[in-house]
């Protein structure tokens, strides 16, 4: 993504509405500042909580740009998660979510990265946000059963998994089922950010999926899955088959309705009437624009 195109995002992003020429500081601030120190800068996010970013590192200083950078997504686990809830990230990256469901809404996460150079990341800043005793950390991806995988290695939040041609640098990366990951664990919501794999990690969460205790869902619905042969049309027939209908999530009023295929992500969802009285119900945290 282009500066130019990045400073649009930016500036059209809902939660910077309100404040838009502090928006546009932040972004300045960031672009000097990260040219004159070196090494990662720690960045405030959600409430008390910080993410290292340095530059390149587009999911960290969209937090920062933005105060959270998919705002509907990530403001619905916040709403919806409370202290003591399960919550897995698949696909962790750095960790935004993570810190954000351990640090923001005091959940226990289990987080899963499977690039060993960006999981060094996702440790550092669960250990700057002394996260540690809530967040359980795995280098490992997730597929539809147990076996080693190629991902590519240096595309930062887009690494992915490596279709038969694909000549990018590259590495041997262990994945396991979900369901074996969990041993039977059943998380409140479950993250899914693996660039178009999401058919294979659902198709080794099936106990998992059909557990009621599992509320959402997050999962992108882009098209990114062609790659790999897989249509849209068939993770909503997967998610279907369990149970769950995708929605749309208004982190700013904290409604919920029906969901429109846009190119990004889907909330997929059982027992929607009760969703919308917790996510009503939950405390407000604060980001670096506000509060939501």
């Amino acid at each position: 993504m282009s500066f130019l195109s990045s400073l649009a995002f930016v500036m059209r992003h809902p939660l910077n509405r309100a404040a838009s020429a502090a928006a546009l500081l932040r972004v300045l601030r960031w672009q000097i500042g990260s040219r004159l120190l070196a090494g990662p800068i720690a960045l405030p996010f959600v409430d008390d909580t910080y993410l290292f970013a340095a530059r390149g590192m587009t999911g960290a200083t969209g937090n920062w740009y933005c105060g959270l950078h998919e705002a509907d997504d990530m403001a619905f686990v916040l709403h919806m998660l409370r202290p003591g809830d399960l919550f897995l990230d698949v696909g962790a990256n750095i960790g935004s979510y993570t810190v954000l469901a351990a640090g923001g809404a005091g959940a226990k996460v289990i987080s899963v990265e499977p690039i060993p150079a960006t999981f060094e990341k996702l440790q550092v800043n669960v250990v700057l946000n002394k996260l540690s005793e809530r967040i359980e950390l795995h280098c490992a991806g997730l597929s539809d059963t147990r076996r080693t995988l190629r991902f590519s290695s240096e595309q930062d939040t887009m690494n992915h998994v490596l279709v038969h041609g694909e000549q990018v640098p590259a590495i041997e990366v262990p994945v396991l089922e979900l369901d074996d990951l969990l041993a039977g664990r059943v998380p409140q919501i479950i993250k899914i950010d693996v660039e178009g794999h999401e058919k294979a990690v659902l198709s080794g969460a099936a106990r998992t999926l059909s557990n009621p205790g599992l509320t959402a869902v997050i999962m992108e619905v882009n098209g990114s899955g062609v790659r790999y042969g897989i249509a849209d049309d068939e993770l909503l027939a997967v998610m279907r088959d369990h149970g769950f209908e995708p929605m749309h999530y208004d982190g700013i009023l904290r409604q919920v309705s029906d969901w429109r295929a846009t190119g990004g992500n889907a909330i997929f969802v059982r027992h929607r009437s009760a969703i919308a009285a917790r996510v009503a119900d939950a405390p407000k945290h604060r980001l670096v624009n506000g509060v939501i």
